[in-house]
């Protein structure tokens, strides 16, 4: 039985790529350079994009794992032992939170 991950058994779990050396190239004289950015601003923006992306690998790693447990939710609604979740506004829902404010101010309506 030959293990072919058996040297690195990581390698492949959720968040390994922080412990692999994943870096951006160096810019040299026959490097791709967009038209109107010098070599100095396109290197500067490569640089910006590679930490853009780590901090959102980085978020979502933090994320990875986290769930409700459905016995602890299940229990939290009330479900086994009344029925008072069926009467309320979300008919036992959880309701989702959405990246903006739908309902609007009080001084500014959506409707023309």
């Amino acid at each position: 039985n030959m293990d072919l991950f058996a040297p690195k058994s990581t390698q492949n779990d959720y968040g390994a790529r922080n412990k692999k050396d994943l870096s951006v190239g160096a810019l040299s004289k026959k490097s791709y350079i967009p038209n109107g950015l010098s070599k100095a601003q396109y290197d500067k923006l490569r640089k910006t994009e590679q930490k853009k992306k780590a901090a959102n690998y980085k978020r979502n790693v933090a994320k990875a794992g986290v769930f409700i447990d459905y016995t602890d939710w299940y229990i939290e609604r009330g479900t086994d032992t009344k029925d008072s979740w069926k009467k309320s506004v979300t008919n036992g829902h959880r309701m989702a939170k959405t990246k903006y404010d739908w309902q609007g101010d009080n001084d500014q309506k959506f409707n023309k």
